[in-house]
């Protein structure tokens, strides 16, 4: 957790946040090893603005993974308080991630609180809902 720790607080500088000053980092960590970030990326139309989680979500599926590839994600603010996946990331989360799959809650200081995945969003609206 140390290593996926340290490259978010690093990547929380690329978050571009200029209304809300609220910057999000997230590491994607895949079976293979490899990490992938995102940040959270906000619009003067607040609707378009895009979370951290779904950043990394994304390019990891634009990049060909599946959700069988990612082992967790950690999400890290700048807070000595721990934040969790806004609605819309915990419903991508539920679909493009293994119900069990970590979730890594991480704060300035250094502290981490580990939840699975389908703990965040245990009533989500999946593909057998269809």
């Amino acid at each position: 957790m140390n290593k996926l720790l340290r490259i978010a607080k690093e990547n929380i500088h690329n978050s571009y946040s200029p209304y809300s000053k609220f910057a999000v980092s997230a590491v994607l960590e895949l079976n293979n090893g490899e990490l992938i970030k995102g940040i959270n990326i906000e619009n003067a139309a607040f609707g378009l603005t895009n979370c951290a989680e779904r950043s990394a979500l994304f390019a990891a599926f634009s990049q060909g993974y599946k959700k069988s590839d990612i082992a967790r994600i950690l999400v890290y603010t700048d807070h000595d308080y721990f934040v969790s996946p806004c609605g819309a990331c915990r419903q991508v989360m539920r679909e493009l991630m293994n119900e069990d799959a970590e979730v890594i809650l991480a704060n300035n200081k250094d502290e981490f609180k580990v939840v699975r995945n389908i703990d965040l969003l245990p009533f989500g609206f999946t593909e057998g809902d269809l």
